[in-house]
């Protein structure tokens, strides 16, 4: 994949977690998915239909795409931090994000609907990540398309580099489409 192509696709760099996870980076991270759902709105609340359909790159998800990926994936997210806390280290089910894309409901529907999910998922998920200790915190899932054990606080971590990601493609498609 050429240079360009892949600063595109990964406008932040690759993820890279530090190896060791500190409350600094937990306290930050977790600021990251309470500002989330603002800082998403304020990107597209003024955005028309065909700027929606603007992409990031070429055959890439739209921003529409991108807002309702969003509000799956983070459910999802969500979902899986209250398994690791309800159940020793569960197995997650793996889902293929670029078929979910393709349904109607990223497709066609209206984005108001997501921003909605989002702003509701982001809440609970920050008010429940803020009575977690550390040692809460350690509790893990088991990903099967990875194969490896996540802890919540690496999962906090990805997450909240995956709102930036997705915020930092919404800049560029909206970047596109002028």
């Amino acid at each position: 994949m050429s240079n360009a192509i892949e600063q595109l696709k990964n406008p932040l760099g690759q993820l890279i977690l530090p190896d060791i996870i500190t409350p600094i980076h937990i306290k930050k991270w977790i600021n990251d998915l309470a500002n989330f759902p603002t800082n998403l709105n304020k990107l597209v609340k003024d955005l028309t239909n065909i700027e929606l359909e603007s992409q990031y790159r070429p055959n890439s998800w739209n921003i529409k795409q991108i807002v309702h990926h969003c509000a799956d994936s983070h459910m999802i997210s969500y979902i899986r931090l209250k398994l690791a806390l309800t159940e020793p280290t569960p197995t997650v089910k793996p889902y293929d994000e670029n078929l979910w894309a393709q349904l109607a409901d990223s497709v066609d529907c209206d984005i108001t609907h997501s921003l909605h999910i989002i702003d509701g998922v982001h809440a609970r998920w920050v008010f429940l990540l803020n009575t977690l200790s550390e040692e809460t915190l350690e509790k893990t899932f088991y990903h099967p398309e990875s194969k490896k054990i996540v802890s919540i606080k690496e999962n906090t971590g990805i997450y909240a580099w995956h709102c930036l990601h997705h915020l930092a493609h919404i800049q560029l498609a909206i970047k596109n489409s002028h």
